[in-house]
This record gives C-alpha cells, sequence and structure tokens, in this order.
C-alpha cells in the first residue's frame, strides 16, 4: 500500500540518521539504562520530527528545481500531490510538537533541537548555494543529532567525540558532494548539468581532498577516544580492538564514495552489507568495551 503524500514528503526513510542521537549514551555504556533508554528513544523521536519538518520546508523551496530533476520530480510537492500551505502548516505543527516533547525530556534537548532546526532551515533557505559553508552546515546538521543524545541525558561529551562526529560527518557530506559532482560530469561530458548549483563551486580534485582530510581527522581522533574509553576495566581491550572495525568502515565507505554512490548516505549503509556487518561489529566491541564486559 503506497503511503500518504505528506508522509512520503517527510521521507520516513530518511530517519535513520536520527540514530546518532544514542552515540553519546552508547558510549558512556549507559544505553540499557531504563531511564537513558527511554530519553534517547524521546529524543530519536524529537528529531524525527523536526528533521521531516525541514524536509517539507525544503521541498517547497525547490519544488521548481526538483521539477527539472531525473529523480526528485516524484516528490510529492513537486508532483502537485500535497500542497506547500499543506507541507507549511504539518512542518510548523512537527516542530512544535518536537519542541515540547524535548522540554518534557530536558531543556538542554529542546535548544539542541531548535538548534538543528535554524541550522537546517538556513542551510535550506539560504546557504545551500555557498561552496564549503553548505557542507559545514550539513556536518553540523549531524553533528547536533549526536550531541542531542548527551543534552537529552544528561551525560557528559568526550571531546575526541566530538571531534569524531564532527569530521565524521564532514566525512559524508564531503563524500555525498563527490559522488553527486561526479555523476553529473559524466552525464554532461566535462560540465556539471544538474540543478545543485553548488556543484559548480567544486572541483572532484577539491572534493577528494575533503573527504580523504576529514577522514584521517576522524580516524586518528577515534583511536584516541578509543583509548579514552579503554580506562574502564574490561576482560579483553575491546575498546581498542573497535579501532579495527571502525577503521574498516571508513575504508568501505570510502570505497563506495570512489564509485560516486555516495550520493544518499544513509541508503548507503543500508544496502551495503558489508559496510553494516562492520558498523554492528563496531557497535559489539565498543559497547562491550564501554560497559567493561
Amino acid at each position: 500500500m503506497a503511503m500518504p503524500p505528506l508522509l512520503r514528503a517527510m521521507r520516513p526513510h530518511q530517519w535513520t540518521k536520527n540514530v546518532l542521537v544514542a552515540a553519546v549514551p552508547l558510549a558512556a555504556g549507559q544505553l540499557l539504562a531504563p531511564t537513558i533508554l527511554l530519553q534517547t528513544v524521546a529524543a530519536f523521536i524529537v528529531f524525527c520530527l523536526a528533521a521531516s519538518a525541514t524536509y517539507l520546508i525544503n521541498d517547497m523551496v525547490d519544488a521548481e528545481a526538483d521539477r527539472a530533476h531525473p529523480t526528485k520530480y516524484t516528490r510529492p510537492i513537486a508532483a502537485g500531490e500535497l500542497a506547500p500551505r499543506a507541507a507549511l502548516i504539518a512542518a510548523a505543527v512537527l516542530i512544535v510538537v518536537g519542541e515540547l516533547i524535548a522540554l518534557l525530556v530536558a531543556p538542554e534537548l529542546a535548544v539542541v533541537l531548535a538548534a538543528y532546526v535554524v541550522v537546517t532551515l538556513s542551510y535550506s533557505l539560504w546557504l545551500k548555494h555557498e561552496p564549503v559553508i553548505e557542507m559545514a552546515f550539513l556536518a553540523l546538521g549531524f553533528l547536533l543529532r549526536a550531541i542531542a543524545g548527551a543534552a537529552a541525558t544528561g551525560i557528559a561529551v568526550s571531546s575526541w567525540f566530538l571531534i569524531v562526529a564532527g569530521f565524521g560527518s564532514l566525512f559524508m557530506a564531503a563524500g555525498k558532494r563527490s559522488s553527486e559532482l561526479n555523476v553529473a560530469l559524466a552525464a554532461s561530458e566535462g560540465a556539471p548539468k544538474t540543478t545543485r548549483r553548488v556543484l559548480t563551486g567544486y572541483t572532484p580534485g577539491y572534493l577528494r581532498f575533503v573527504w580523504a582530510t576529514a577522514a584521517s581527522v576522524t580516524i586518528t581522533a577515534y583511536c584516541l577516544w578509543a583509548f579514552e574509553v579503554a580506562v574502564v576495566q574490561s576482560t579483553l581491550p575491546w575498546a581498542k580492538l573497535s579501532i579495527i572495525p571502525f577503521v574498516l568502515a571508513i575504508m568501505r565507505y570510502a570505497v563506495d564514495i570512489d564509485r560516486d554512490t555516495a550520493e544518499a548516505p544513509d541508503r548507503v549503509v543500508l544496502s551495503d552489507r558489508t559496510l553494516l556487518g562492520m558498523g554492528v561489529l563496531w557497535v559489539v566491541t565498543f559497547g562491550l568495551g564501554a560497559l567493561g564486559v
């Protein structure tokens, strides 16, 4: 059965990105504590609501461009299945409900959620066509998701964690743009023919430099973070061992970028079984280290 236009416009398939709110509780080894788990689930829900609201507003702004896009023309607003006014009302309701739930969980979560909405809307309305700045804002959106887990639960955030989350997000953002640009160049034989104007401000070499640099910083910071977590006594050095699947996952995702198939990070993670397996192995090893098993 086909989803209603409004639900499709909310992009539920992209809610997987919001699993990042569990990163801090997982790293602290407290994710399975009943109260912490409930707060984390609430953070996930409010970010799903807020993200869907920003998708609706973004699709309203991009409706004309989406109609000229080879795949985005099917989006409900661009296809005329969902009226812009209805989308705007739905977006406002989603933001208000999300903020109210966030306030009930923790005032700090409401602040982080509001910051996420401001950052995402600033990107959608003004900054998406500014090279470099737009990648930074894409990465910031992911980073705020991770910080939300700390805000919801009151768990302190490691400086190394922030670096890993920030540069890991930049790695994925630059990889996304790299794939988009290379696909556009291949389709137009040299000149990027695309509805995403910001791609004209990049070159393949520059984007490769950005995602390679971001990957290097992410791996270095993760190693330092893993040794920090390894201070917890455990039967085996699980946190240190988690470096292996983490680095392999970064390298595997780089293969997807190099193949120009990383335009949609959420779909890459779910469709690449090898990458998914490495991710599961990382969660297990790092989780065991954080729990001190």
